[in-house]
């Protein structure tokens, strides 16, 4: 048992830092995030306006979830505003698609909004310490 704990502990592989970066990656996640959610909400106004169709912001949430999920950044806050990112915007197709056909869409909508909520909280508390470095985060918040 000890040695597998050991293996566990010791596999070679790199710790996450815990220290704030702004890398070129964690300033390509900033911008990716921002467009992502700039153009998801043109869609959900243009479908409570009635100018699209439910399917094409569900599309546009899936597609921004793939496209979050696929980014890398090194920064320790920005790594957890990603996973947090993609669950919402999961969360919030999964709720636009439920109301699309008459179904309850509470649930989904309200964890949606509650991963927004603790993604702002984390950049918030990463803002000064990324500010510092040189990543600008005011564009998410």
């Amino acid at each position: 048992m000890l040695t597998l704990a050991l293996s566990l502990v010791h596999n070679g592989r790199a710790k996450p830092s815990l220290a704030h970066t702004c890398s070129a990656t964690d300033r390509q996640f900033i911008q990716v995030a921002r467009t992502n959610m700039t153009a998801l909400g043109i869609w959900a106004d243009q479908y409570q306006s009635g100018d699209a169709q439910a399917g094409d912001v569900v599309r546009e949430a899936e597609r921004a979830a793939k496209t979050v999920h696929g980014m890398e950044p090194t920064d320790p806050s920005l790594e957890q505003t990603r996973r947090l990112m993609f669950g919402m915007l999961t969360e919030y197709a999964k709720a636009v698609q439920l109301q699309q056909h008459k179904g309850n869409a509470g649930p989904h909508m309200y964890r949606a909004y509650g991963l927004a909520n603790y993604a702002h909280g984390v950049l918030e508390n990463a803002q000064p310490a990324l500010s510092s470095r040189g990543c600008d985060l005011s564009s998410l918040l």
